[in-house]
């Protein structure tokens, strides 16, 4: 199975990676994950950083257009995401790379 089978095969992780750094626009203020410090429903707008870690954040659903529910303590030091049913922890440096806005 060469690439190009693989790619048309599974074409929805693709997507995903393309919208990481997608152009589309947030409606609100946004900023990191790290500095919004409370709990809500979030919208992600746009995940920056390197290529490798917007293709662990796409395979684990964090990636543009997704609505989530946050729990950040106010330092944020660590966020927990709740998406389509399941539970992410993230550490301060993945989180400073996940720009959101609220709903």
């Amino acid at each position: 199975m060469g690439l190009k089978d693989l790619h048309s095969g599974c074409h929805c992780f693709a997507n995903r990676m393309r919208k990481c750094w997608g152009k589309e626009k947030c409606p609100g203020t946004i900023g990191p994950l790290s500095q919004k410090g409370k709990a809500g429903r979030i919208r992600i707008c746009k995940v920056t950083g390197d290529r490798r870690l917007c293709a662990r954040m796409a395979s684990m659903g964090v990636y543009p257009g997704i609505e989530a529910e946050v729990i950040c303590p106010k330092n944020g030091s660590q966020c927990i995401l709740k998406i389509e049913g399941g539970t992410i922890s993230l550490d301060n440096s993945v989180s400073d790379n996940i720009l959101v806005t609220a709903l």
